[in-house]
C-alpha cells in the first residue's frame, strides 16, 4: 500500500512531467528523480512512462501546427534507431557511462551557448547527417537513462526556431519517442498492474499541468525562454555528469 509521502511525490512528479510537455524547459526530466526518493529509479521510470505518453497527447493538441516538419523528418529515423539500439544492448550497456557522457556533452554545449557571443542573426539550416547522429543519441539515451533532452537540444538550439515551434517540435518528437518505447519497456518487464493503476490515477494531474506549462511558455519573452533552456540544459547536464561519475565510481 502506498503511503502519503509516495502519493505526494507522485503527484508532484506527474505535475512536472505535464508542465514539461507543455513546453516549460526541462522540468519534465525532474519526474523520475522526484519519484526515485521513495521507489527505485527503474520502477519510477516504468511507472511514469504511461504518464509521459498521456501528457504527450495533451501536448500534441496544445501545440498543433506549431512544429518544424523538416526537423522532425530528420530526427525521427534517428530516434527510432536509437531506441532499437538501446533495446538490443539493454543488458550490456552501463547506464552510468551513458548518463555521464550525455552530461559531459550537454555541459560543454550549454557553456558554449551561455559564454560565446551571439554573432549569428539567423539559425543554421537543419542538416541530415548531424540530425541523424543526434537523433540516434536522443533515442538511445532516452531509452537507457531517460536523458534524451540534451542531445535533442544540442541539435535544435542552433537552428534558432521560434519558441513555440521549438516547444512544439520537442513535444511531437518525444511523443513519438515515448510511444515507441512502450513495447520494449513492456518486453523488459518495466510495467506491472500496480504501476499502471498508479499511472492512471496520476494522468489527470499531468493533463492539467500540460496547459499550465503552455500558459507560462506563451508569456515568456523569446530571448528569456531560450536563456532558460540553455541554463536548464547546463544544470541538468551537470546533474547527469555527477550521477554518472558517482555510479561509475561506486560500481552501480
Amino acid at each position: 500500500m502506498h503511503d502519503a509521502l509516495f502519493w505526494g511525490l507522485a503527484i508532484l512528479a506527474a505535475a512536472v512531467v505535464g508542465m514539461g510537455k507543455g513546453g516549460l524547459p526541462v522540468v519534465g526530466m525532474l519526474g523520475v528523480p522526484i519519484l526515485s526518493q521513495v521507489i527505485s529509479p527503474v520502477t519510477a521510470a516504468g511507472l511514469l512512462l504511461p504518464v509521459y505518453v498521456l501528457s504527450d497527447m495533451f501536448g500534441l493538441y496544445a501545440y498543433r501546427g506549431e512544429f518544424d516538419m523538416r526537423v522532425l523528418a530528420i530526427l525521427m529515423p534517428g530516434v527510432t534507431a536509437g531506441v532499437g539500439l538501446g533495446w538490443a544492448t539493454a543488458s550490456i550497456t552501463p547506464e552510468w557511462l551513458v548518463t555521464g557522457l550525455v552530461g559531459l556533452i550537454g555541459t560543454l554545449f550549454a557553456l558554449r551557448l551561455l559564454l560565446a557571443p551571439e554573432t549569428e542573426e539567423e539559425g543554421r539550416k537543419p542538416e541530415v547527417g548531424p540530425g541523424l547522429f543526434w537523433g540516434t543519441l536522443t533515442g538511445f539515451t532516452s531509452f537507457v537513462s531517460h536523458s534524451g533532452a540534451p542531445p535533442f537540444q544540442i541539435y535544435v538550439l542552433p537552428l534558432r526556431l521560434q519558441k513555440l515551434v521549438f516547444a512544439g517540435t520537442n513535444t511531437v518528437l518525444f511523443a513519438y519517442l515515448n510511444t515507441i518505447k512502450l513495447v520494449p519497456y513492456w518486453a523488459l518487464g518495466q510495467f506491472s498492474m500496480d504501476n499502471l493503476q498508479v499511472a492512471a490515477a496520476l494522468m489527470p494531474v499531468a493533463g492539467i499541468a500540460v496547459f499550465a506549462g503552455l500558459w507560462l511558455v506563451r508569456r515568456l519573452p523569446q530571448a528569456l525562454f531560450f536563456r532558460l533552456v540553455s541554463w536548464a540544459l547546463l544544470l541538468v547536464s551537470l546533474k547527469l555528469l555527477a550521477d554518472g561519475a558517482w555510479a561509475g565510481w561506486h560500481g552501480v
